[in-house]
């Protein structure tokens, strides 16, 4: 890699403000706040909405939409009668 064009890559702390909810990594992104983690260390930390802690998917909490019966109603409201070519 050329030196001296490529952002710092360091540790960050990663927030889920939603679920409590936090994780050590590293990253390019800096943070303007920061936090002491569990180590005693001072790390720059960046606050996210959602997390895999707190999304649905991940969570099991995904609603299932109900898609029976569109293709029906479809043909009912604009496909052809029946016996119709």
């Amino acid at each position: 890699m050329k030196p001296g064009i490529h952002p710092a890559y360091g540790p960050v702390v990663f927030r889920d403000k939603a679920a409590g909810f936090a994780f050590l990594t590293r990253s390019t992104a800096t943070g303007t706040t920061t936090v002491e983690w569990e180590d005693g260390r001072t790390y720059p930390v960046i606050d996210v909405e959602i997390s895999s802690q707190s999304h649905p998917f991940y969570t099991g909490t995904a609603r299932v939409l109900d898609t029976a019966g569109r293709v029906e109603r479809f043909q009912r409201r604009y496909g052809r009668a029946e016996g119709e070519r």
